[in-house]
């Protein structure tokens, strides 16, 4: 069984290629930082209404959750790519740095025993 698993280099990779070929060109920075703000806002009204006390409208209806994450992701992989980030090496530095600084802090926070 084949499974359609991708690495985050890989997923950089696709975003490049689908910009040059099909997009014409990125966006500018500032262009996708505001289109991020606004996905992360589309994906906080689906998990508002989803896990939270609102209560879901006509407007909200054919929503996904997983296909507004993906769409987060998307333009977080075009401002990492127009702005020279490798996100395999900034996650995994990331995922090293919290390790080292929480190594006990969240052992220790009696509010999540």
């Amino acid at each position: 069984m084949t499974t359609n698993k991708i690495t985050l280099s890989e997923a950089q990779q696709m975003v490049d290629q689908w910009i040059k070929t099909i997009g014409v060109r990125y966006f500018s920075e500032l262009t996708n930082l505001a289109i991020l703000t606004e996905e992360v806002g589309e994906l906080a009204r689906i998990m508002a209404r989803t896990y939270g006390d609102q209560s879901f409208k006509k407007s909200d209806e054919g929503k996904d959750m997983a296909d507004e994450m993906a769409d987060v992701l998307w333009v977080l992989i075009c401002l990492a790519n127009q702005t020279g980030v490798d996100l395999n090496e900034a996650f995994l530095k990331n995922m090293e740095k919290k390790t080292i600084r929480d190594k006990d802090r969240h052992q220790n926070n009696e509010k999540l025993k």
